[in-house]
């Protein structure tokens, strides 16, 4: 397992953007797919986007798509995601994830393979 400590969140009017950070412990953070989730008030862990070791793959959930980038920075053990046109909807606590015991270079889009969390950041879209 690694740690992981995101930052970035805040309060942001609808149509803004945020760059949420994700930095991770550890030499190997090339070797194993990261991921983003979120969670909103009320409502289950969702899967926001994910990206494979080398980071070749990547994949996001429909709502996020065009206005959501996820990548990563293996030299400084980072993750981001860029979030643009951000809408009242996408209000939540979001979280970054490691798949550290899954091999290949491959991303997940569910909770199950991902062993490591960071503690969240908040994102607030209201006017």
């Amino acid at each position: 397992q690694v740690q992981l400590v995101e930052s970035g969140g805040g309060l942001v009017q609808p149509g803004g953007s945020l760059r949420l950070s994700c930095a991770a412990s550890g030499r190997t953070f090339g070797s194993y797919a990261m991921g983003w989730f979120r969670q909103a008030p009320g409502k289950e862990r969702e899967f926001v986007a994910a990206m494979s070791g080398r980071g070749r793959l990547t994949y996001y959930v429909d709502p996020v798509k065009g206005r959501f980038t996820i990548s990563r920075d293996n030299a400084k053990n980072a993750l981001y995601l860029q979030m643009n046109s951000l809408e009242p909807e996408d209000t939540a606590t979001y979280y970054c994830a490691a798949a550290t015991s899954r091999s290949g270079d491959y991303y997940y889009t569910s909770m199950l393979p991902y062993n490591s969390w960071g503690q969240g950041t908040q994102v607030t879209v209201s006017s």
